[in-house]
């Protein structure tokens, strides 16, 4: 049954019939709305009355230097992370789409392996990678001269670990999410350009990418927050983001809830910031959407009332012709 309800009413001295819709309470509706006032009201009353949130053990870390810091490498391994993974990304959706077998299987086989394998494994196999290879050389493979070697455990920090090992998880994600942008652009438009003269890499960063960012924006957005997240995986090695910040202080306070609440604080407001962003950065981008869709509509309106006049003009003619053999 509808949930509205039709009302039809002539008003006195007109003609008009009055057809305006009066909502019906809907029982499932009203049952959902209690619950969920009933809920929202405890959880309130939780929030204020339970001691164990200890609101001022909060207040108190909330800009402690400690947490501030691993805020601010929570946000540089996210903001390097996405450039690495977007980047490169890229590349394996180009070599996906380049046709050559070689690039193709390559470009398959990597987004297959590390959308495979759990972001944690890639995170602590990359950290202990000093375990395969002690030594990192530069040289005549296969047992020839080295003209560089490098301690691996220097060369491969927590930092470092953790920008492998989430961003080439994120490259293959990044890739697909690029490939569905590319080929939601009509092909008529590649095309086009090479009929003009352009080359394919000009073709890609004048024609193609730009009309595909607006297919990519949004997932890339989506990604950039889960990544802001998943930062925390890299507190398994030891590297001081927002997370391992929070279990320091708490390691030594045992105030576990407070510390925990101070971090959900902190993405929250991270993660609104980068929510608010990403809202912008689609608005920009469908702007040209939408005054595509505006000139087809008004040039299809035109179309149509051009050809009624033309229709008209037509059957005046004929009635003239009409008229005038008679």
């Amino acid at each position: 049954m509808s949930s509205r309800q039709q009302i039809l009413r002539f008003e006195p001295g007109t003609s008009h019939v009055d057809t305006r819709r009066v909502p019906r309470l809907n029982v499932a509706t009203a049952i959902g709305a209690l619950v969920v006032v009933f809920g929202a009201v405890w959880l309130a009353f939780q929030l204020v009355t339970n001691p164990g949130f200890e609101w001022d053990v909060v207040g108190e870390y909330m800009l402690n230097p400690h947490i501030l810091n691993g805020a601010w490498i929570t946000i540089l391994l996210t903001a390097l992370t996405m450039v690495f993974g977007t980047i490169l990304g890229i590349i394996l959706a180009v070599m996906r789409l380049s046709g050559n077998a070689v690039l193709v299987v390559t470009s398959s086989a990597f987004v297959w392996f590390f959308r495979s394998t759990p972001a944690l494994v890639q995170l602590i196999f990359w950290y202990n990678l000093a375990s395969l290879f002690p030594i990192f050389g530069l040289g005549v493979p296969f047992g020839g001269p080295k003209f560089l070697e490098l301690d691996t455990n220097m060369l491969i920090t927590s930092f470092t670990a953790a920008l492998l090992g989430l961003g080439l998880n994120e490259a293959a994600y990044m890739a697909e999410i690029v490939r569905g942008g590319i080929l939601s652009v009509d092909p008529g438009q590649k095309e086009a350009a090479m009929a003009l003269g352009m080359k394919p890499r000009r073709t890609l960063l004048r024609i193609i990418l730009p009309q595909a960012m607006r297919a990519i924006i949004p997932p890339t957005g989506n990604q950039v927050i889960g990544m802001l997240k998943y930062t925390s995986l890299a507190s398994v090695v030891a590297l001081g983001e927002l997370l391992s910040a929070a279990q320091d202080i708490y390691n030594r306070t045992y105030q576990i809830i407070p510390l925990l609440i101070v971090a959900s604080i902190w993405y929250l407001i991270m993660t609104t910031v980068l929510s608010a962003i990403q809202s912008k950065i689609e608005q920009h981008y469908s702007r040209g959407d939408r005054q595509v869709q505006t000139s087809a509509i008004t040039e299809s309106i035109r179309t149509v009332a051009t050809r009624v006049r033309g229709q008209r003009a037509a059957a005046a003619t004929s009635r003239r012709g009409r008229e005038g053999a008679r």
